[in-house]
């Protein structure tokens, strides 16, 4: 789609050095500016950064809607740019696992969706990236993981260890054992075989993971980890050069993290629904202690808008601030200056939100219209 003529955005509450202004914008050739141009009066709605979602896997729905019922790629990744869109979210890395697991999480799937992106995403309007969950025991494979790095432009890797996931449901839960088995054609058996055999590199992983990681810091890459459940496993992986912790699952690890000046990252659902799913720690006891940094949609795209107006309704934060966490702050984690802000210069990726139903109801992609709807799509066309 090209991009819209020169059009002043007039009226609106503007988010600008963090707080909401009475300011007009200009986007033109992709950009913000503050030039003149022909005007659409936004009154009642808010101009907001684009949404950047560090860390999402809802994209897996359109991908396989049933574990048994896989889609054509391509189409499917298209289907997710334009859930991405209807949310506000600008830029988005999606999750895709490298494990011992097999099945959607295995290596193979890893690069087919890293190839399947190289060749989707020039038609995207939402800017979408690929993050590597490598899993710690998959030592072995390190030479096929840095080669689709490089080949494919990965520019996000975060560390993960199911391990222990897995042996607690073979001790304690045999029945999700199963069901997990299930979703890759396995028996419990043959599962438990996988993870005897992934746990036996033990002894190679803590080397095998600082080796892997600097080649990484070569490259460019960002890096962090997962599911951080200590202060301790925090500290490892800074002792590698992997200093975001995302989604720790222990207060002890995200102060840790905190204290070390590291970024901590946490799902917006667990915002919105007041709870960790899985029954991990709050994230907005986190927040409420000044530990979170950035929020991510986790596996519900739609949680990133709403969680910022959560906490403002809740009095935890107000609206500059709540939106940071999904706009400003991913964006200066990963490095994107002209992103997060509108401030002249900066990329033209804009939510306008309706100021009382807090829809979004226009998404500029880099000046390019990726969303329109409601009272705002009356108006435009007009």
């Amino acid at each position: 789609m090209p991009q819209i003529a020169p059009l002043r955005l007039t009226y609106a509450q503007t988010l600008l050095d963090g707080a909401l202004q009475d300011h007009p914008l200009t986007v033109a050739e992709g950009q913000i500016t503050d030039t003149p141009a022909r005007e659409l009066d936004l009154s009642g709605y808010l101009l907001l950064p684009g949404i950047i979602d560090l860390h999402g896997d809802g994209f897996e729905r359109h991908l396989a809607p049933r574990p048994s019922a896989p889609f054509d790629q391509t189409k499917a990744l298209a289907s997710a740019a334009a859930e991405l869109a209807v949310n506000g979210i600008t830029t988005a890395w999606f999750a895709q696992s490298w494990s011992w697991e097999g099945g959607h999480r295995s290596g193979a799937a890893a690069v087919g969706l890293m190839a399947a992106m190289a060749a989707t995403r020039p038609s995207l309007l939402p800017d979408v990236r690929l993050q590597l969950r490598l899993e710690t025991h998959v030592v072995q494979d390190h030479p096929k993981v840095l080669e689709a790095v490089v080949r494919h432009g990965v520019d996000f890797v975060v560390f993960n260890n199911h391990l222990p996931e897995a042996q607690e449901m073979a001790r304690n839960r045999p029945d999700r054992l199963a069901q997990w088995a299930a979703q890759t054609k396995r028996t419990g058996e043959e599962m438990m075989e996988i993870v005897l055999a992934a746990e036996a590199q033990s002894p190679q992983v803590p080397a095998a993971l600082g080796a892997i990681a600097a080649e990484f810091r070569r490259l460019g890459v960002t890096t962090g980890s997962h599911d951080d459940d200590s202060a301790e496993t925090r500290a490892f992986y800074r002792s590698i050069g992997a200093p975001i912790a995302e989604f720790p699952t222990t207060l002890d690890a995200a102060r840790a993290a905190h204290a070390a000046g590291e970024p901590v990252l946490m799902g917006a659902p667990n915002v919105v629904r007041g709870g960790s799913q899985t029954g991990n720690i709050a994230a907005e006891a986190l927040i409420a202690e000044g530990l979170v940094d950035a929020l991510m949609s986790d596996y519900y795209y739609p949680a990133l808008a709403q969680s910022a107006f959560a906490l403002v309704d809740r009095g935890s934060l107000r609206l500059p601030q709540a939106w940071e966490m999904i706009s400003a702050t991913p964006a200066r984690i990963m490095g994107l200056s002209a992103r997060g802000h509108l401030k002249a210069g900066a990329r033209a990726d804009i939510a306008v939100v309706n100021a009382k139903t807090h829809r979004v109801e226009m998404t500029l992609c880099q000046g390019r219209i990726a969303h329109l709807a409601g009272e705002l799509a009356r108006r435009l066309w007009a």
